[in-house]
């Protein structure tokens, strides 16, 4: 914390007890930020998983309420839970110029929820990740279900909405490649928090274990009795009761480098531009764009704007040719050829027909001559010719 640093607080508020939230104002803020920003980095890091996984497992687009609402829980999270653990457990100087969260009631009130959250999105990554193999291998020894049928045609199968397993892969190759950075900064994080939460817990414990069996501290305590309270003279005796300062000093040194990390991964150089226009727009008053010619005119804005005039249209526009007072004489070959021409270009010529494949009938040209009626010979089949004079024998 730089703040804190800047400060130089004073550590101790007596020879035995620390400064607290309530005794130094240093102390309360560098507390706050730092509970604030811990279950920052684990819910938006939650966040991130969620998305990604809707978008990658569920194929689903996070749009404006998603956004809002994001925004809504990154935020809101981390100051309703670093609210309640100040209100409940406090913090003070246990180590360092940083204030940090006690003991009691550290565990159900602050590193519960936290490693809740980072738990939860533990599982969402590797439940994308796995989703992720398995596609992957489904695209390796899967066919695709597109095959050819007995007589050569292409069978279906499944349904129109069926997605192969190409498909899937080359989704998910996609979004992979775009939300890869995001993944690996949550992995980054998640792995951060957890390693703060379980070294936090591990030295409540061990102070809980101290309190509850004054034993273990009887060879310290006897070592300051005999020194006359030098402490740097017994810490040899001390090793067992608390947690080593280089483990302590490596956690928050990893989690301050979370949003380095952020930066690396995710930044990107148009990012100072836009926030040098968003920040000197934001001071600079934007005026309407007026031309000069609207200015300078002095017939008003009705006559600038041309409302009472009619719109222009191409048609309109075009100027009409004037007649011409002789024509030129032309001779009935050349118009006889020009109009052969024309009727060329209006009506093309005949397509030649391509009979299909698969197809068993064959175009058929209208019936020649004058009858208009199909004809038909008798000859050609088994049916009994038509004759007057014969039937009317047969009749006698």
């Amino acid at each position: 914390m730089v703040s804190v640093v800047g400060a130089q607080p004073e550590q101790c508020h007596d020879a035995i007890t620390p400064n607290g939230m309530f005794s130094d104002l240093t102390c309360a803020f560098s507390g706050a930020t730092l509970l604030a920003g811990g279950f920052a980095a684990i819910s938006w890091g939650f966040l991130r998983s969620l998305s990604i996984h809707l978008q990658i497992c569920w194929q689903v687009v996070p749009g404006p309420k998603i956004f809002w609402s994001s925004l809504l829980a990154g935020w809101g999270l981390p100051i309703l839970f670093a609210s309640i653990a100040l209100a409940r457990t406090g913090v003070s100087y246990r180590f360092g110029d940083t204030c940090h969260i006690n003991h009691d009631k550290a565990l159900q009130d602050y590193w519960g929820p936290l490693l809740a959250f980072a738990a939860v999105s533990t599982v969402l990554q590797f439940a994308t990740l796995g989703y992720c193999i398995r596609v992957y291998i489904r695209a390796l020894f899967k066919e695709d279900s597109r095959s050819q049928g007995s007589l050569g045609l292409p069978s279906y199968n499944g349904s129109v909405k069926t997605v192969t397993a190409k498909q899937a892969y080359r989704r998910v190759q996609k979004a992979i490649a775009v939300q890869w950075r995001g993944i690996v900064v949550v992995i980054i994080i998640i792995v951060n928090v957890v390693f703060l939460a379980v070294v936090f817990v591990s030295m409540d414990s061990t102070e809980q274990s101290v309190m509850q069996d004054f034993g273990k501290a009887e060879p310290w305590l006897s070592c300051l009795v005999i020194n006359d309270g030098d402490k740097n003279a017994c810490l040899s005796k001390a090793k067992g009761l608390a947690t080593p300062e280089p483990t302590v000093m490596a956690v928050l040194i990893m989690m301050s480098l979370n949003g380095i990390w952020t930066l690396l991964f995710l930044g990107r150089a148009s990012m100072v531009p836009a926030w040098v226009e968003l920040i000197r727009n934001s001071f600079i008053r934007s005026h309407d764009f007026a031309s000069v010619d609207a200015k300078q005119s002095s017939a008003g804005p009705r006559h600038y704007e041309m409302i009472t005039s009619p719109p222009q249209t191409a048609y309109t526009t075009l100027k009409i040719p004037e007649a011409a007072g002789t024509s030129p004489s032309i001779d009935g070959d050349t118009i006889a050829a020009l109009s052969s021409e024309i009727q060329q270009d209006n009506f093309p010529r005949d397509a030649k027909y391509v009979s299909p494949t698969m197809s068993f009938s064959t175009p058929r040209p209208p019936s020649s001559g004058r009858h208009q009626g199909r004809e038909w010979d008798p000859a050609s089949t088994h049916a009994r010719p038509f004759s007057p004079g014969i039937d009317s024998l047969r009749k006698i």
